[in-house]
């Protein structure tokens, strides 16, 4: 591996073990819910996304892959569309599933964004699945983890679909406040003629930070924890 890239590598896998406990749902967010004002939904849905980290990566790598604004408005917005579907749609319906167990399938989201990136598939040989596709089939997941977290409140009864609405609106504010410094960074950086020794750093973190965080979650699942 090249020096440079170990330099800017070494500092960011301090950052995995961090990740693993990025978004838990704590007694602090159900201390804001228990009011049961709307308002408080959309505040939890806001922190919750912009602490969401696996989330947040799996975003960055797509975003490492596109370079004008027109292409990453569309592969937001499907990705938007997909968390929504699972989040509104699971969470009203009841459907849920092990967290660890959707949690890992996240951190490989993660993992194959940042090998994908990297050339992984051009490596072995083989064509890579359409993006936008794969961006879409990763969004239900995500929401479908998101819908895990926000089941795992105590929302009560009264005006249930308006709490899960007003939830996702704040994921989706959380998610363009957490966008728009990611953007702006990876396009300056596009412009230094560092980006090259940059974007292997970060692809590679996301693919060792996919590792970990999926170890992470199957280690959960196994223990109980």
């Amino acid at each position: 591996m090249h020096l440079n890239l170990r330099r800017v590598l070494s500092p960011l896998l301090l950052f995995v073990p961090i990740l693993a406990f990025a978004h838990d749902v704590t007694s602090a967010d159900q201390e804001i819910l228990r009011d049961g004002s709307l308002w408080a939904y959309i505040q939890v849905g806001a922190t919750h996304m912009l602490t969401g980290y696996d989330h947040l990566l799996f975003l960055t790598g797509v975003i490492f892959f596109l370079k004008g604004f027109k292409d990453i408005l569309i592969f937001v917005t499907v990705f938007t569309i997909g968390h929504c579907i699972t989040l509104i749609g699971a969470t009203y319906a009841g459907i849920t599933a092990n967290e660890h167990i959707v949690d890992a399938v996240i951190a490989l989201s993660v993992l194959y964004k940042g090998f994908e990136n990297l050339g992984g598939f051009e490596k072995l040989k083989v064509n890579p699945p359409n993006l936008l596709l794969m961006v879409g089939l990763f969004g239900l997941i995500h929401g479908f983890g998101l819908s895990t977290r926000l089941q795992s409140f105590d929302m009560g009864e009264d005006q249930f679909l308006a709490k899960i609405l007003c939830f996702n609106v704040g994921v989706e504010v959380g998610q363009v406040l957490a966008l728009i410094p990611i953007v702006f960074i990876i396009t300056y950086a596009r412009k230094r003629k560092q980006f090259p020794a940059f974007f292997k750093a970060v692809n590679w973190y996301l693919v060792l930070a996919g590792i970990g965080l999926f170890a992470y979650q199957i280690y959960g699942y196994l223990t109980g924890h």
